[in-house]
């Protein structure tokens, strides 16, 4: 597969953490993305592909594209073949000066971009993208778009401040702490962080926790589960495995597994970065 990213340039920087291109034919034809502390925006340019955003949600069909806000529960992508996209890994609260609706509304209902800017404005932005001169032409023009339909947005500072601190602790800090530092009550952050994040300062630090902790272990080695829980800060293993299955659908040892299956029969593709099990 071809994969080009880059960082956007302000004020996008602070938005979103890379725009890329994607092309060619997946490893497997479903992938499991499990859940992180940030958002997605996908730009479709070829054939529909699908998504179930929990093993207890039917899966949908995107075939202009969709977004995607933090999600809470592991996300199962049905690539087509060959798959062709144009997308933005975004930050928790990066997609609220875009959305037309409280992000809370698609908190593990990821929509169409059709259903956010409009059909003809995306049937525009298709066109335009499938006519550029190469990737870097299509991260260019997607750029633009972005810049142009920036908006104001009530309390994204306080939430991004808010989020950035979860960020660097890792998740560790305690919530009620953050509220006190802002000068606002735990309520007014939680209504703030479900309007533009979708989801609680809790919830978010729950997935910084474990996206940081997943990221960390090493699949080509021998795993001591019970390390990697104590070292997380999880109560004990017990609690570590129950967080597991609650993100992924998978316990901890079926996920190596499956992780170690990607590792082994596609060593160095272009998707190798992210932790993209298939099962």
């Amino acid at each position: 597969m071809e994969y080009v990213s880059r960082v956007p340039r302000p004020p996008l920087d602070g938005l979103i953490d890379d725009i890329y291109y994607l092309e060619g034919t997946p490893p497997y034809a479903r992938l499991m993305l499990p859940p992180a502390p940030s958002a997605l925006l996908i730009v479709n340019l070829g054939a529909p592909f699908r998504i179930r955003a929990g093993i207890d949600i039917e899966t949908a069909e995107y075939a202009d594209g969709c977004v995607i806000t933090t999600p809470t529960r592991a996300l199962e992508f049905g690539y087509p073949v060959p798959t062709r996209s144009i997308g933005a890994h975004v930050k928790p609260w990066g997609l609220a000066p875009f959305l037309p609706m409280p992000a809370a509304e698609l908190c593990d209902r990821p929509v169409t971009i059709e259903q956010v800017w409009g059909r003809p404005a995306v049937a525009e932005l298709r066109d335009r993208l499938a006519m550029a001169d190469g990737p870097h032409a299509m991260l260019t023009l997607l750029e633009e778009e972005l810049t142009r339909r920036l908006c104001e947005t009530a309390g994204l500072g306080l939430v991004r401040h808010a989020s950035s601190v979860i960020a660097a602790t890792c998740g560790a800090v305690a919530i009620g702490d953050l509220s006190v530092a802002a000068g606002v009550s735990s309520t007014h952050l939680a209504r703030r962080f479900k309007d533009l994040v979708g989801v609680t300062p809790k919830r978010l630090a729950r997935s910084q926790r474990f996206a940081v902790t997943l990221l960390a272990i090493d699949f080509a080695g021998p795993i001591d589960w019970g390390d990697v829980a104590g070292g997380a800060g999880y109560f004990d293993q017990a609690h570590f495995g129950h967080e597991f299955r609650a993100f992924t659908g998978l316990t901890p040892t079926r996920y190596a597994e499956v992780r170690r299956r990607f590792l082994r029969e596609h060593p160095g593709h272009a998707l190798d970065g992210w932790p993209l099990p298939a099962d």
